[in-house]
């Protein structure tokens, strides 16, 4: 495919991007901006949050990893379930009577300011590394396959990508995103149907044996019942549900979307919703890459030994021009759908969390608007330079070693807000840095070591421990004033 031909297909789908932006932040304010002016559409989030949840990493990653994993990824979306389950059971209904904007006003209200800038920070690390990881995988793509070729610099091409997400990010916020991802996840969800379809067609496939490819053969087996294998049912499932706990509902770039619907059982309804889709959703995903691997033996094409390179090999070598641009805009979807929320929730949390905008009621609105304007432009250059540090280093497995950044980063989320929820009791605010920072250190150690002491290698169930360390940290600084007991959310 010829790159002023993927060029093109971009620029069709940013044009609609930002004609989308333009209409919906036509007259926003700041309510607008951190909440949608609470009138977001329950079904249009719902459908927008798929894009969000994914990202390109996932659209190149899931399918390229059934060769060595099969439909084991199955286990731990099936662990979503549950998780999503206790997000709309018991952290929706606490964050919708808190009213809260940022998720992390809850720890000030519960234990003080400094566990509120402790979950706060670890949040903002988190996503401004994880969104410049993704940025530039997907970005390291479309170099290679389009701007190589007319000879245009990286920096070039990723500062051009960032100033058309801060251009539609900017003055809508929430009120723009909630239909920019509804838009955004339509062509994620064709860029993966159409991708099957394609196979399926250049291969003459009818449904029968379609199915009989996707489902019938080894490459399609989901469970996995050995209790040594690092994909054991019971592991994956478990790391699965606190997976979704802590990265959507201890998350408030996926939060912040939920908290604009009009109410708690609209929010609720569109958690229900989406975990049905999302489960369909990554089983379209798995299903694709038995598909990939199939047509590349049919066709004696070598499987590149980086299997994640098969699926844009295939789709951009290989499938004919209808498939290189359903990939193409498929790809630009799930990358910016997950991406560009992030200006505005790291925003969000820093104006809230540690500006304290939402304290101060001397600032006019218009000073509050040129602040917040200014902290988005900032974290847009933040994401910049973090991703040409990636280039810089040229890399792959620093890029590896970010994306598993969240074991450690969400795990004293997980942990403070246990402590809360199910743990009546008060903590010495100032000593929760120094608990959130041991624990994440220890699990380092675990994770580096566990092959050598226990004979034990550790997988997503790093979070959980990380979670639990962080809790017993914070029994250790409970005040003992305090009665503590176990109680139930109401």
């Amino acid at each position: 495919m010829r790159p002023g031909l993927i060029l093109a297909s971009i620029a069709t789908y940013f044009f609609f991007l930002l004609a989308i932006a333009w209409y919906t932040s036509r007259r926003a304010t700041n309510a607008s901006y951190f909440l949608g002016n609470k009138t977001s559409p329950w079904y249009a989030v719902a459908f927008g949050l798929i894009g969000d949840s994914l990202s390109g990493v996932t659209f190149i990653s899931v399918p390229g990893q059934v060769a060595t994993a099969k439909f084991s990824y199955m286990q731990i979306v099936f662990g979503y379930i549950v998780g999503y389950l206790v997000i709309a059971k018991i952290l929706l209904p606490l964050y919708y009577r808190l009213n809260l904007t940022s998720i992390y006003t809850y720890l000030r209200e519960r234990f003080g300011p400094a566990t509120q800038k402790t979950g706060a920070f670890y949040f903002l690390l988190s996503r401004t590394t994880g969104a410049a990881a993704r940025l530039y995988l997907a970005a390291g793509v479309l170099q290679v396959f389009v701007f190589d070729e007319w000879k245009i610099p990286f920096a070039v091409t990723v500062s051009f990508i960032i100033i058309l997400m801060l251009i539609y990010t900017l003055k809508g916020g929430i009120k723009t995103l909630v239909w920019t991802d509804t838009f955004q996840s339509t062509f994620l969800l064709l860029g993966v149907v159409l991708s099957i379809y394609g196979i399926c067609h250049q291969l003459d496939l009818s449904l029968a044996q379609t199915l009989k490819i996707t489902l019938g053969g080894e490459s399609s087996r989901i469970f996995f019942w050995n209790p040594l294998s690092p994909k054991f049912f019971l592991k994956e499932f478990v790391s699965g549900a606190f997976i979704a706990i802590v990265m959507t509902g201890l998350d408030q770039n996926m939060m912040q979307k939920n908290l604009s619907c009009r109410s708690l059982p609209e929010a609720q309804r569109n958690i229900y919703w989406f975990t049905g889709v999302i489960v369909l959703v990554n089983f379209c995903f798995v299903s694709l890459g038995a598909l990939l691997f199939y047509y590349a033996s049919a066709r004696g094409i070598a499987v590149p030994g980086n299997t994640d390179q098969l699926f844009p090999l295939l789709a951009l070598k290989h499938l004919g021009t209808f498939a290189a641009i359903v990939f193409v805009v498929g790809l630009t979807a799930a990358t910016f759908s997950s991406a560009d929320s992030v200006l505005t929730t790291l925003t969000t949390s820093f104006c809230i969390d540690f500006l304290e905008m939402n304290e101060k009621a001397a600032w006019t609105e218009i000073r509050k608007t040129r602040t917040r304007f200014a902290v988005h432009i900032a974290f847009a250059i933040v994401l910049l330079l973090v991703i040409l540090v990636f280039k810089a280093i040229n890399q792959q497995a620093v890029i590896a070693a970010v994306l598993k950044l969240a074991a450690f980063t969400y795990g004293p989320l997980l942990g403070l807000f246990a402590y809360g929820l199910f743990f009546h009791g008060n903590i010495r605010d100032h000593l929760t840095p120094v608990i959130c920072t041991l624990s994440p250190l220890v699990c380092y150690l675990l994770d580096r070591n566990s092959q050598l002491w226990f004979h034990y290698r550790f997988g997503n169930e790093l979070l959980v421990v990380n979670g639990f360390l962080t809790f017993l940290g914070l029994l250790l600084i409970t005040n003992r004033t305090s009665q503590p007991f176990l109680t139930r959310v109401q």
